[in-house]
């Protein structure tokens, strides 16, 4: 039978040099928020009414079938009409839209007055996103304190601009596309560059809501 070793603080470094850090849940979190992410905001409409959440947790899974999954707090306000809505779409938001970030955060009607575009399923899509996938909800697991949401892509966009980013507990602006990378034979995760040398990744992903591993107060407020 397979045990999982217990955690060990410090004991990822030699034992001349133990990783320095917070102990708890506060270091864990300020030791996941190091990871740089994109960010964006999860919607979907259920029972006739929109939700959605802004998350950094979002990752792809696979290509052929083309999956992707982020994650949700298990206490979220807004569990029901995730796990009740048949699809979803994630909207990858763009380096100017830190007000809308902050805003999929605050509890109360996070779309009054905000102008949307309606896609397939009724959908609300975000104008001034810099990529959208449409998704059907492939499944639900539960995992620790937050659901892994499966999504079947079904539809997906882009457009030129930076991303938002998240990291160390603050928002950031992203590099723009390089356009010299563009197209099939772009660089990616399973197509490293020519000179990027021999190094390589089995393509695995650390995922967790931004409520769960953000340090910064507004985006931890995710629900």
């Amino acid at each position: 039978m397979t045990t999982a070793e217990p955690a060990v603080h410090g004991a990822a470094g030699p034992a001349h040099f133990p990783l320095p850090g917070a102990v708890g849940q506060r270091g864990l979190r300020d030791v996941l928020g190091r990871y740089a992410t994109g960010v964006a905001v999860v919607t979907t409409r259920h029972r006739g009414r929109p939700a959605g959440v802004t998350v950094n947790s979002f990752a792809s899974v696979s290509l052929e079938p083309p999956l992707v999954l982020w994650c949700l707090n298990s206490t979220s306000a807004s569990r029901a009409a995730f796990t009740g809505a048949g699809h979803f779409a994630v909207n990858v938001l763009a380096a100017g839209q830190r007000d809308l970030a902050a805003r999929f955060t605050r509890p109360g009607d996070r779309f009054s007055g905000l102008p949307l575009h309606t896609g397939p399923h009724g959908l609300p899509l975000l104008p001034g996103a810099v990529a959208v996938l449409l998704c059907r909800r492939a499944e639900v697991m539960s995992a620790g304190d937050h659901l892994l949401l499966l999504g079947a892509v079904t539809d997906h966009g882009s457009a030129p601009g930076p991303a938002l980013l998240f990291a160390d507990g603050a928002y950031h602006d992203g590099p723009g596309p390089n356009p010299a990378w563009s197209g099939p034979d772009r660089p990616g995760p399973d197509r490293p560059r020519q000179d990027a040398g021999r190094g390589g990744s089995d393509g695995g992903s650390l995922a967790g809501e931004v409520s769960s591993v953000a340090s910064a107060s507004e985006i931890a407020l995710s629900s």
